[in-house]
């Protein structure tokens, strides 16, 4: 299965609300900040998809997990 740049974008978010950033710095969280990071690399590759089996275990995890929660 494939994930596109928006639906990534809505896990970000989904991600988020679940785990908004703390203090001062408004540090992101954990989760947040390993989408935001494939995220990016998605943009820097201009890559409009990617596969879940590309994923790193954690991140595919944070994925799937969001995909379920619809």
């Amino acid at each position: 299965m494939d994930v596109t740049l928006p639906e990534l974008e809505q896990a970000i978010n989904y991600w988020r609300a679940l785990r908004p950033s703390r203090g001062e710095e408004h540090a992101l969280s954990p989760e947040v900040d390993m989408m935001a990071s494939l995220y990016a690399m998605m943009i820097y590759r201009h890559a409009r998809t990617i596969s879940l089996d590309e994923l790193a275990p954690a991140a595919r995890q944070l994925t799937e997990n969001w995909l379920r929660r619809s």
